[in-house]
């Protein structure tokens, strides 16, 4: 292929590093010799449809620079499913601005969406190569170790739960219980990630909830009140996905996206959080709180892990390599190097694979309860998100009674 120009856009829900993968993309394709320019769609392939495409090349070096650090998504976003109808007018574009070159980063969904573009534009003869930039805070991708936007979200949900939970041991006179909900559809890593917080034996959280194992509701409520008679007070942790064994969510949602995926806690459910606290205080009577994140741990960067802004970069830039060699249709994968050290490199998995599988938490990471993680789980999250902050722990030392007066 000679001499021509890119496309980079992200898709689906922003990640504290995103941007710096953008910028990878970027800086990668202004130094290949295989790219003239630079350009970036807003707000995902509807940028393509609508004619909103920018040209990235003309940005300074200086806003580049800063784009490696700032949060949420700097082209904007869309959730856009792609019709038989769209391959057409977006080709047109492709023609129109000479785009040989299509860089997305994102999910699963945006793997299939580059995968169905570049097969269209092959079966019509368009040479075009694309390749896929993993981003996911769930870390649910099929292929890779790890996705960048997963440790820094890791680490702020851990440093939630650990603050939290001082909140929840200091006032359990007050309320006896506090759950705390995680995004993620339909796997728990999020919710595992919390059990960085513990520091010793009692700390929160007490109990994990993941969608990898079905809900039964007494036997929660047994655990529930098993801990609370062990430590004074509960800290849950929850997954959003959580379901009971027939498969019907637990927050009772029946609210689906463009892509079939059900949306918990939108209109038409109220979020398992709220669920788990009505359910707890009918049960035992007991005052509580909820908390729920939502989007947050997606794009607070002042609480980012520097290791995940600069492996994001990192696959940005790997990306364009690959396409620059003529490697497309794939994804950008995280491998780690067998080894107590961590020691990342860079791999890639075919992008059709990446769209029909994905990547819940292994069983081997879960306690055989289902309540809690593994060994195994803990030594691979410790070098993803470094070490979190030491808090004082009084000794709560009886004072002593005045000597009685002769």
């Amino acid at each position: 292929m000679s001499r021509a120009n890119a496309l980079v856009g992200q898709s689906g829900g922003p990640t504290s590093v995103i941007n710096a993968s953008l910028a990878g993309v970027v800086d990668g394709a202004l130094r290949s010799r295989k790219i003239e320019h630079i350009y970036g769609m807003r707000y995902g392939i509807e940028g393509v449809l609508n004619d909103a495409l920018v040209d990235l090349g003309r940005e300074s070096s200086e806003t580049l620079k800063l784009l490696r650090k700032t949060p949420s998504s700097a082209l904007g976003s869309s959730r856009l499913k792609l019709k038989d109808e769209h391959f057409e007018p977006i080709l047109a574009q492709f023609r129109k601005y000479d785009i040989r070159y299509l860089f997305l980063i994102g999910g699963n969904d945006t793997m299939d969406t580059i995968h169905r573009i570049t097969e269209y534009a092959h079966s019509v003869g368009w040479d075009m190569t694309g390749v896929g930039v993993p981003k996911t805070v769930d870390n649910d991708l099929f292929g890779t170790d790890h996705t960048p936007g997963f440790p820094s979200a890791a680490r702020y949900v851990a440093m939630s739960v650990l603050q939290a939970g001082l909140l929840a041991r200091d006032m359990q006179k007050v309320d006896q219980f506090v759950i705390f909900q995680c995004i993620g559809r339909s796997a728990g890593w999020l919710p595992a990630a919390t059990t960085a917080a513990r520091e010793q034996s009692g700390d929160a959280p007490h109990i994990l909830l993941f969608p990898e194992r079905p809900f039964d509701k007494e036997r929660f409520l047994g655990k529930v009140r098993e801990v609370h008679e062990e430590h004074g007070f509960v800290s849950i942790v929850c997954g959003e996905g959580i379901t009971y064994a027939d498969g019907s969510p637990v927050s009772a949602s029946e609210t689906k996206d463009k892509f079939g995926n059900v949306e918990f806690g939108a209109m038409g459910g109220t979020s398992v959080a709220v669920t788990l606290h009505q359910m707890i205080s009918k049960a035992f009577g007991w005052r509580g709180e909820f908390q729920i994140t939502e989007s947050l741990p997606m794009c607070a960067a002042d609480r980012g892990v520097k290791l995940d802004f600069r492996e994001a970069y990192r696959a940005g830039r790997q990306a364009v390599k690959l396409a620059s060699k003529g490697t497309g249709d794939v994804m950008v994968t995280l491998q780690r190097k067998p080894g107590r050290s961590y020691h990342p490199t860079f791999g890639t998995i075919p992008l059709k694979e990446v769209a029909v599988h994905a990547r819940p938490m292994p069983d081997e990471f879960i306690s055989e309860d289902g309540y809690d993680v593994t060994p195994a789980f803990t030594e691979y999250l410790e070098p993803l998100i470094g070490e979190l902050p030491e808090y004082a722990r009084l000794k709560y030392k009886p004072a002593k009674k005045a000597e009685a007066e002769e």
